[in-house]
């Protein structure tokens, strides 16, 4: 989980660096801060997931039972172009992890002291979203419909990209196209 240390590192360097700069006027630190809200309502991340939270224990992660059927397809590994990524967190979950572990002291704690002595990593947070499904589900789900609607307006974009002209004219260089007889 490489991925989670580099954004949690590169976060609070940003803002350790931002801290050092001047202090920005109310209306940009305004809009940061709602930035930030709107960020965390697209993750989940309520009031009511952070209560649920703070009541997870080590025991609750350590004596979660898993079936292992639930372990064997996570964490899967394919190889890209020049490296490993790992597939067992979807981009939507990555990001709310990298969030509620800023957000949440109780929820980095515990993962501070369970990986990788107890668990590793990729099962913690098997184990984690598991717990928070009843409260993360929809929001995950909404990204997965946006996604779906991106994609499609994207692939009508495509097809509706060649105006009528472009296919005359590729129909013309493909020899199709038939020049009119003179009229005698």
């Amino acid at each position: 989980m490489d991925w989670l240390r580099r954004s949690l590192s590169r976060s609070s360097r940003n803002s350790k660096t931002s801290n050092t700069q001047t202090q920005p006027n109310s209306k940009v630190r305004q809009k940061e801060e709602e930035e930030e809200e709107e960020e965390e309502s697209i993750y989940g991340i309520t009031e009511e997931l952070i209560n649920h939270i703070k009541s997870f224990t080590l025991d609750t992660f350590k004596n979660f039972p898993l079936r292992d059927e639930d372990e064997g397809t996570y964490g899967e590994e394919t190889q890209s172009s020049s490296t490993i990524v790992r597939k067992d967190l979807s981009q939507w979950q990555e990001r709310h992890a990298i969030l509620i572990l800023s957000r949440v002291k109780e929820i980095s704690q515990l993962r501070y002291v369970l990986c990788p002595r107890h668990l590793k990593e990729n099962k913690f947070w098997k184990i984690y979203f598991k717990l928070a499904r009843s409260h993360v589900l929809e929001y995950e789900l909404r990204d997965v419909q946006r996604e779906k609607l991106k994609r499609m307006a994207m692939e009508d974009e495509k097809s509706s990209d060649k105006s009528p002209y472009e296919v005359e004219m590729a129909e013309a260089t493909q020899g199709n196209f038939t020049a009119p007889l003179p009229l005698t």
